[in-house]
């Protein structure tokens, strides 16, 4: 069917044309023959007939036809797109005998689709039930793991390495391992790993850390590798101290005991000289009190080695405290935490063991058996606080407590060896809004923060595993004939300081998403504020709510924009009214030295190349036709926008597939096409 608006305008042509023609004819008639009253009404009528005629016939087709008509076409659009929409408005007009055919058309599909998903559901339980069992497990293990197939894209990682890679905006699902872990080395070891499953090791630097690798050859239909991680930072640093502090004290107990060795022959070769002998036994006392000063050094050492920071792990503090009030129960001293419960990362037998001497210390020293411990966030510490009604300790008995030894062993690690290890120190002063006294330990925070440990059965499960991606074209096929299901689709949107991005409009905003395997990925998204360096205009607030002081802290685009790059990989970007998003990250990319030269989606574009007789393709006309909803308050923001036009092209796909576009070719095609339309 043509466009409304060209049938609209012939509409109005003809019933114009008609209508100018009878009143010409009228005129005519009326100077060309004296016409009586009656006549002249006759033919009056007669002349302007026609164009009333074109009038209410547009007018009657318009709302018992074309309008049927356009409202039938939205039907089937959302049947196509979205089986299961629900609110579909009923036929009018003379197309209203279809709505019994088209309700049962409906209703049939969707029919058949429950019926197979029921089929799909029952002949799937007892492998969702191994899938359950399996995330349960991969949720509970500390050591990071990754799965990848014989091209070597991520087919899974468990809640472990996400945390290790917190940082890293390459990490998902089809993601490439190079682009997560960037060494040669990793990348030709998966090549040549054995085919019998023995392990290999593998020892990755880093820029703040390093990574051991346990790799193993997976038997699998994908024919993929296991990659264990260990964070072996603080154990390699810990080594490393070790072995200095080692190397610097061997070659003086040699000197030492080599200048004791002389000494003594000499002493032995001196028999009649008094004055040469007493000055040799002085050098031996000398150096034999030197030796045992080294030898106290060594002993110290090693009992320092006894702790080690590859020992710290996260530890909820109501768990530490819990266990530290049953071993001073004893003792007969009351322990009460009190505060909110945050994550630490301690090694907490040491950490126990000191507390407990810590607080048996204070207890004698303040006549108390009462005390309360709390723990406090601080900038990527955690303050760790035993609080007393009173008067803080001294410097002076915090320096005695701190050499004192944590168990009666002869090399048993000392206070200051706990501390040492925890990178902290401890002090005691007035906490000021209580008027109370405590002595503060500051321990090391983990990055689970403040939340606490879920057991809610409901909370969505994670997307961590998707071994259906191992079916998918290997990452050198040429992306233009790569099916659109197949594609790794990343759906991006912006918000700017406003519409005049050559004219010094800057981004503030800037999020995406995941589309892999013909799935949006629920929990892989990336979304970042970006300070402008520039004012945000009250109009532009009025629509998106970013204000000055929303992204007065944000990290500027020279930081943000290499982040998103690295999310977006080799994926094919996704926009709605694509040019202006893209205009505004190429022009960012051109300050920061990047460029986006990848295939570009636009759903504007394929929206009006699929439906070009519809008037409305912006994202709320859309969302609306295709039932695609927006959460509350996440209209105008760049990760809401893009969330949702990523369900748009979802919805689109299956239309697109029915006109024959298969291809990211074919998709681009079909968008050029409409471009070139549009100029005309």
């Amino acid at each position: 069917m043509p466009p409304r608006q060209h049938l609209l305008g012939l509409w109005l042509l003809l019933t114009g044309v008609l209508l100018f023609s009878g009143v010409g004819v009228l005129l005519w008639l009326d100077s060309a023959l004296k016409l009586a009253a009656a006549q002249r009404t006759t033919i009056w009528l007669l002349c302007l007939l026609p164009g009333v005629l074109a009038l209410v016939i547009g007018m009657l087709l318009e709302k018992r036809l074309f309008r049927p008509l356009r409202q039938f076409q939205v039907l089937l659009a959302r049947l196509v797109a979205a089986p299961d929409a629900q609110s579909d408005f009923p036929l009018d007009g003379w197309l209203s005998p279809l709505q019994p055919d088209l309700d049962q058309i409906r209703e049939g599909w969707r029919g058949d689709r429950e019926r197979t998903r029921i089929a799909h559901d029952e002949g799937a339980a007892h492998a969702a039930y191994i899938q359950q069992e399996l995330e349960g497990l991969l949720q509970i293990l500390d050591l990071p793991l990754l799965i990848c197939d014989e091209h070597q894209r991520l087919l899974l990682f468990n809640p472990a390495a996400r945390t290790l890679f917190h940082d890293q905006p390459a990490l998902g699902l089809g993601r490439q391992v190079s682009q997560l872990l960037p060494h040669t080395s990793l990348s030709e070891a998966l090549h040549h790993l054995p085919t019998d499953g023995t392990p290999r090791q593998l020892l990755l630097p880093g820029d703040t850390r390093w990574l051991r690798c346990e790799l193993r050859r997976l038997d699998a239909r994908h024919g993929g590798a296991l990659i264990v991680l260990h964070d072996t930072t603080h154990e390699l640093e810990a080594g490393q101290r070790w072995r200095r502090a080692l190397a610097e004290l061997l070659p003086r107990l040699r000197g030492h005991t080599g200048s004791m060795h002389s000494a003594v022959e000499a002493l032995l070769q001196a028999e009649d000289n008094v004055e040469l002998k007493h000055r040799l036994v002085q050098a031996i006392s000398e150096e034999s009190r030197n030796l045992a000063q080294r030898v106290g050094e060594l002993t110290r050492l090693v009992e320092s080695q006894q702790l080690s920071q590859s020992a710290l792990e996260d530890t909820w503090s109501n768990d530490l405290f819990q266990a530290l009030q049953e071993r001073l129960a004893t003792q007969s001293i009351k322990l009460t935490a009190i505060g909110i419960p945050v994550w630490i990362r301690v090694d907490g037998p040491a950490l126990l063991a000191m507390l407990e001497l810590l607080i048996l210390r204070l207890s004698a020293s303040l006549n108390t058996h009462s005390l309360d411990v709390e723990v406090l966030l601080g900038n990527h510490r955690v303050y760790l606080d035993l609080i007393w009604a009173g008067s803080p300790v001294s410097e002076q008995l915090l320096n005695q407590w701190r050499t004192l030894p944590l168990f009666d062993d002869a090399l048993s690690p000392k206070v200051s060896d706990v501390l040492n290890q925890h990178d902290a120190d401890l002090w005691s002063l007035m906490r000021k809004p209580e008027a109370r006294a405590c002595l503060r330990l500051p321990v090391p925070s983990s990055l689970r923060g403040s939340a606490p440990r879920s057991t809610d059965a409901e909370l969505e499960r994670p997307e961590f595993h998707d071994f259906s991606i191992a079916d998918l074209p290997p990452p050198d096929t040429v992306q233009a004939g790569t099916p659109l299901t197949q594609l790794e689709m990343i759906v991006f949107d912006t918000e700017t300081t406003g519409l005049n991005l050559r004219g010094g409009d800057r981004i503030i905003s800037i999020a995406a998403c995941r589309i892999i395997n013909g799935r949006l990925l629920a929990q892989d998204s990336f979304d970042q504020l970006v300070n402008p360096q520039r004012d945000i205009p009250a109009t532009s607030t009025s629509i998106h709510g970013l204000r000055n002081e929303d992204v007065a802290n944000a990290p500027p685009i020279d930081i943000v924009l290499p982040r998103f790059n690295q999310y977006v990989g080799s994926g094919v970007l996704v926009a709605h009214n694509a040019a202006f998003d893209l205009l505004a990250v190429r022009m960012a990319g051109d300050e920061c030295g990047l460029t986006f030269d990848m295939p570009v989606l636009d759903t504007l574009l394929l929206s009006r190349a699929l439906d070009p007789t519809f008037e409305g393709h912006g994202l709320d006309a859309l969302a609306e036709r295709f039932q695609l909803i927006f959460p509350p308050g996440t209209r105008h923001t760049a990760l809401g926008d893009a969330r949702v036009t990523a369900e748009l092209l979802l919805a689109l796909l299956p239309r697109l597939r029915a006109r024959g576009v298969n291809t990211l070719e074919d998709a681009l095609a079909l968008q050029l096409r409409v471009e070139l339309e549009n100029k005309r």
